[in-house]
C-alpha cells in the first residue's frame, strides 16, 4: 500500500519523508472559520443588475424567477466543488492517485458537504440541493462517457447512484467521531482492496482527510446563509500541505 504514501513517480529521500510525515501531522487543526467570499473577491459569481428594458425583458423571460435562479445558484455551488476536486492540489495533498475511482469518491465527498451545509437552512436549501444534485448528475455522466463508458451508460449511473446515496448515509453517521469518519474514508476514498480499516502505511493521510473534512463542515455552518445559497464561497486551498496554508 506504499502508493497510498508515496506521490505516484516520485521517489523521496528518508529526511523528505519525515517532513512529509510531519506536514500530515499539522494539517487542519486550525480552528474553523467563514468561507464566505469577500464582496470584491474577483471569485464571485454574482446575479448581473440590470435595469430599464434590459431587466423587463429578462423579467418576462423568466430569468429571475426562483427555478432559474435555483439554477444558477446549483450551477455555482457545484463550481466550487469541482474547482476543488478537479486540480492537483487536492490528489497531492493526500498522495491519491488521480484516477476515475478517487475524484468520483472525492466528487461526492464534496457534494456531500455542500448538501449537509444546505440542510441547514430548512427547505429552501433542500430544494436547492435537489438542483445541485442534478448539476452533478448531468455532469458525472459526461464525466463516465469521457472515462470511455458508451455501452451500457445507464447501468453504469445507476451503480454510481447507489454508491453515491451508501456514502452519503456512510457520511452523515461518521461525521461526530474522527475514528469513524477515518474508517469511511478509508473504504470509499483511498482503498482499493476491500480492506475495512486503513494500513499502518496509509493512516496518515487518510487521518489528515478526515480533519480536513471535519474542519470544512464546520466552516461551511459557519458561512452564512447568503454565500451558501448563491455559491459564493471556497473551499480551504489546498495548493500547499505546510501549516501555514492550513492554519489560515
Amino acid at each position: 500500500m506504499l502508493r497510498w504514501l508515496l506521490p505516484s513517480s516520485r521517489m523521496l529521500i528518508p529526511t523528505l519523508i519525515n517532513q512529509w510525515y510531519v506536514n500530515l501531522n499539522k494539517m487542519f487543526w486550525s480552528k474553523p472559520c467563514s468561507l464566505a467570499l469577500a464582496i470584491d473577491s474577483p471569485n464571485r459569481i454574482d446575479d448581473p443588475q440590470y435595469t430599464g428594458v434590459k431587466r423587463v425583458i429578462l423579467k418576462l423571460m423568466l430569468f429571475y424567477s426562483k427555478q432559474s435562479q435555483f439554477i444558477r445558484w446549483s450551477n455555482a455551488i457545484y463550481h466550487r466543488v469541482t474547482y476543488q476536486i478537479d486540480r492537483p492540489a487536492i490528489y497531492e495533498a493526500f498522495s491519491l492517485e488521480k484516477t476515475f475511482k478517487t475524484t468520483f469518491s472525492l466528487l461526492v465527498l464534496h457534494m456531500w458537504l455542500c448538501l449537509r451545509r444546505l440542510k441547514e437552512e430548512g427547505k429552501e436549501g433542500v430544494e436547492l440541493g435537489q438542483y445541485l444534485y442534478e448539476t452533478y448528475n448531468h455532469d458525472l455522466e459526461l464525466r463516465v462517457s469521457k472515462a470511455g463508458v458508451n455501452l451500457l451508460l445507464t447501468k453504469w449511473m445507476k451503480e454510481l447512484e447507489k454508491i453515491f446515496y451508501g456514502n452519503i448515509v456512510a457520511y452523515d453517521a461518521a461525521i461526530g467521531k474522527q475514528e469513524d469518519l477515518q474508517t469511511v474514508i478509508w473504504r470509499n476514498v483511498f482503498s482499493d482492496d476491500g480492506t475495512s480499516k486503513p494500513t499502518e502505511s496509509a493512516l496518515l493521510p487518510v487521518q489528515a482527510m478526515a480533519r480536513y473534512i471535519r474542519r470544512e463542515a464546520s466552516c461551511l455552518s459557519l458561512t452564512d446563509k447568503e454565500a451558501i445559497l448563491s455559491g459564493n464561497f471556497m473551499f480551504t486551498p489546498l495548493e500547499e500541505t505546510d501549516s501555514e496554508t492550513t492554519r489560515k
